[in-house]
């Protein structure tokens, strides 16, 4: 039962994680700025964002409904409170501020943070449930070479 109650928290905050990003985004993504970029040539098209997200924070939630389960401390909590933030921030710095070296940055550490948990979380008990986060570090790689595309070609 526990379980599932941290599933359902970790859902609640992680999409309205993404609903926040996404109005930090506005429709920058449409708009000029963005799109008089000279982006990468592996830039998948919109449509596919929004599915890898829904994958991603889904597999994130129960990964962390999991790890919450077992490993409920101060320091747990902080790591996943900077990933949150991280993520959330990254389309503001990036999309409303236009500050992509900055956004490179947010991104890298966000990933290294996400490889941490993997690393560090994923001893017997979590074994198996650690795998749930290769979606989000395999996305975070591609979107981490997205960004750093834009500002080595602009």
């Amino acid at each position: 039962m526990k379980t599932i109650y941290f599933i359902i928290l970790f859902l609640i905050i992680n999409f309205g994680g993404l609903a926040l990003g996404s109005w930090f985004m506005g429709d920058a993504v449409t708009g000029e700025w963005y799109t008089n970029f000279n982006k990468a040539p592996w830039t998948p098209p919109g449509w596919v964002f929004g599915v890898a997200w829904t994958l991603i924070m889904i597999c994130f939630s129960i990964y962390l409904s999991y790890l919450f389960s077992i490993r409920n401390s101060k320091f747990v909590i902080t790591l996943y409170v900077i990933a949150v933030i991280l993520n959330v921030s990254w389309n503001y710095l990036f999309f409303n501020q236009h500050l992509t070296t900055l956004a490179f940055v947010n991104i890298i550490a966000l990933t290294l943070l996400i490889i941490y948990f993997f690393i560090t979380f994923g001893d017997d008990k979590l074994s198996n449930v650690k795998h749930l986060l290769l979606p989000y570090i395999v996305w975070l790689c591609i979107a981490t070479s997205l960004n750093g595309y834009v500002i080595f070609n602009n």
